[in-house]
């Protein structure tokens, strides 16, 4: 069936359904919808009274399946209206009587429009391929095992719809028990290609039809010759939502750029009075370097804190890039119309009392106002935001000024600030700390787009509790990842989503597990907690790209070495296997009370010369592609003798054009933090008193390899 004929075919169904008031597809309707997009089912046939019945189960000669069709009846078996296995004219009528008796003590309203008779299939692996609306990515597809226990299960993977044929065969392969399907225990592998042909169609029909809320093929039959769905279910949304207002990626860096770098900034509520917004925002504008215009407003002020001060800002000289706001919201749309009228092109909204303390019509209507006159909004209910490359401190929060190649982003106001004091404490310098509040209109992909583009960025971690159009925020994801690595953490890991759900692909679609997968499939690294979402930003950029997959773990700890072996592990990566060479040349610089293998164990007391000579070798044996260091405090190889000697092998090699990730746990007295700071500072990225964190930011590190095409 052309691709056009099948679309009208399923338009003029859908419209009578809705034409009828109904929100569900009957068994036939389903079947007709899979018959277009080349879903395989099994043969049927609607059986309207028991002689039609046993001679629709004579035609397909063997056992069958009896189904209640009912449009007022979404969950068939808990309605006792599925009868699996009946064969022979007295058992098809007597289960044709019991099914519709169990459907009218079900249901005595329910309007019943007979029996399906469906031919049973072969046994095989039960699976399920659905789709659902997700409210942050729109149509999703999902895949995993199925049947009665799919919901306790809960072994299902999501991707956005629609998906290629590649993407719907890496979903095997993302389930728990992807191995299951390849076949185990002497049973057969299921055919791949048909399973994900199954996913791939679903996919493409919800791409195809908005207005499809969910799509349910449960179970889906696998076998070696084929997957055929036994069951499928269509619901339609009550309405679709409204498109949200885009902009192209020339819009959106044109108006990003005068926003990060502007020329000229007014300071709306601008004021001498210490303990204010306005006053704060000033002084971290003046007093932070910024070498731009800094045009205070305020209508009671004639100078502030030197500077002329303007009665509206439609009376400041010349251009202006960013109209900061520092005064109550109820003042703030008036306010912003004068800055459309001004033509500037971004308001940062500091001001609180919006959406989030219930305000919606006032959110609504400063939204209004920057969209008629063309004004991007940064906020309301923020901090601010820094430029430092700029000296750009536009926030009524302390300032920052150490310049870097890590650009942060928070939701929170709260987390800004823990933000701030992280990179204050770590030393960690940045391109950008950006708060994004109620995001009524700059969000995560705008912000994406730009820091994907700055050469002042290397690396880019977002805190954010929820997205608000999450295919941009993937789109923008991709085109930035190849380039330098994003860190997300996801904060809310929630199902609330699923509990109205009318099919087993909505109940499964919880908030976070959506998230977790889409966020993958966009190539972004997801931090489990605040504290690695940091350490990620901060070490990321200081390790180099791996070029294989072998890890080696060099440790002077055997308990270390377990530890760091989990680690490894738990992280996705690949302890190599050492070959027999290998193995003889470590022996040469270990005791023989010490363990070769990998953990190379060099044993405790041994001196700064073992250190040195093992990581010498882990460096320069191309067939290793990372080294996991575990240093254990002695006086034989005090912890600052170890930091310096590792830095100085690490530098030369790097010298010398061989650049491979080096990560150390450094366990010991109060020493160690000290050390630990002089390596990361040097390229090695050292943590004191804790196995796990080092070689999880390893993990991160290959996660954006892989998924920025590298390794």
């Amino acid at each position: 069936m052309m691709a056009e004929d099948r679309v009208l075919r399923v338009r003029a169904l859908l419209d009578a359904v809705r034409a009828e008031g109904r929100g569900a597809l009957t068994a036939p309707e389903g079947k007709v919808i899979a018959d277009a997009y080349g879903i395989a089912v099994p043969g049927e046939e609607l059986a309207t009274d028991v002689d039609e019945a046993v001679a629709c189960a004579a035609r397909f000669g063997g056992p069958v399946v009896m189904k209640i069709v009912s449009p007022d009846i979404l969950h068939k078996t808990d309605a006792g209206g599925v009868v699996v296995g009946v064969e022979g004219a007295a058992d098809v009528r007597a289960a044709f009587c019991r099914i519709v008796e169990n459907a009218r003590a079900y249901n005595a309203e329910a309007r019943i429009e007979g029996v399906q008779i469906q031919e049973l299939l072969p046994s095989g692996q039960e699976v399920i391929v659905g789709a659902v609306t997700d409210p942050t990515f729109g149509k999703v597809v999902a895949f995993g095992l199925g049947g009665v226990l799919v919901e306790v299960l809960k072994d299902v993977t999501f991707r956005l719809a629609p998906v290629s044929a590649d993407e719907a065969l890496s979903m095997l392969d993302s389930i728990r028990a992807a191995e299951v399907l390849r076949g185990v225990r002497g049973a057969p592998a299921v055919d791949r290609w048909a399973v994900a042909e199954q996913i791939r169609r679903v996919s493409q029909l919800v791409a195809d039809f908005p207005e499809i809320a969910e799509v349910d093929l449960n179970p889906v039959i696998a076998t070696p010759e084929g997957a055929v769905a036994a069951d499928i279910r269509v619901i339609l949304a009550d309405s679709v939502p409204k498109p949200r207002r885009t902009y192209t990626r020339a819009e959106i860096l044109t108006s990003m750029r005068r926003l990060m770098q502007p020329s000229s900034v007014a300071v709306i509520g601008a004021s001498n009075e210490p303990g204010k917004i306005g006053n704060s925002v000033m002084r971290n504008l003046v007093d932070g370097g910024f070498a731009g215009d800094i045009h205070p407003v305020n209508p009671k002020a004639d100078d502030i804190l030197g500077r002329k001060a303007y009665k509206s800002v439609t009376d400041v000289p010349g251009e202006v890039d960013v109209a900061v706001f520092a005064i109550p919201a109820k003042f703030v749309a008036s306010a912003l119309e004068e800055v459309g009228r001004k033509r500037i092109p971004n308001a940062v909204l500091i001001p609180s009392g919006f959406a989030e303390t219930g305000e919606h019509e006032l959110q609504a209507e400063i939204v209004a106002v920057a969209e008629r006159h063309g004004v991007r909004l940064l906020g309301p209910n923020i901090y601010g935001y820094y430029s430092t490359w700029q000296d750009l401190c536009a926030t009524f929060c302390t300032p920052y000024d150490v310049k870097g190649g890590v650009a942060l982003t928070s939701q929170s106001g709260g987390i800004g600030m823990a933000i701030l004091g992280f990179a204050r404490t770590t030393k960690t310098g940045v391109s950008a700390i950006v708060g994004l509040g109620n995001k009524s209109d700059l969000d995560e992909d705008d912000l994406l787009t730009w820091f994907g583009e700055d050469p002042h960025t290397d690396c880019i971690a977002m805190h954010l509790e929820d997205l608000k159009d999450g295919r941009a925020f993937v789109e923008a994801a991709r085109a930035t990842v190849p380039k330098k690595p994003v860190v997300v953490l996801k904060a809310g890991r929630t199902a609330a989503g699923a509990k109205a759900a009318g099919s087993h692909t909505g109940a499964l679609a919880g908030d976070d597990a959506v998230y977790d997968d889409v966020l993958k499939q966009a190539g972004v690294i997801r931090a489990p907690g605040l504290n690695e979402m940091l350490e990620y930003a901060r070490a990321l950029p200081v390790l180099p790209v791996p070029t294989g997959d072998n890890v080696v773990i060099i440790t002077g700890a055997g308990g270390s070495g377990v530890l760091l072996s989990d680690a490894v592990t738990d992280n996705g990566l690949s302890l190599m296997e050492i070959p027999p060479d290998l193995d003889a040349s470590f022996r040469k610089f270990i005791p023989p009370f010490g363990a070769a293998g990998n953990p190379v164990d060099i044993t405790g007391g041994e001196p700064p010369s073992t250190y040195e000579a093992t990581i010498r070798l882990g460096l320069e044996d191309p067939r290793i592609h990372a080294l996991v260091l575990g240093y254990w405090h002695t006086i034989v190889t005090p912890p600052m003798v170890f930091a310096e000697l590792t830095a100085r092998v690490v530098a030369e090699f790097r010298a010398r054009g061989v650049e491979k990730p080096v990560v150390a746990s450094l366990a010991g007295d109060v020493e160690v933090e000290e050390a630990c700071q002089y390596l990361f500072e040097r390229g090695v990225v050292a943590y004191p008193y804790t196995t796990e964190k080092p070689v999880a930011v390893l993990g991160a590190k290959y996660r954006w390899a892989r998924a920025a095409g590298l390794l």
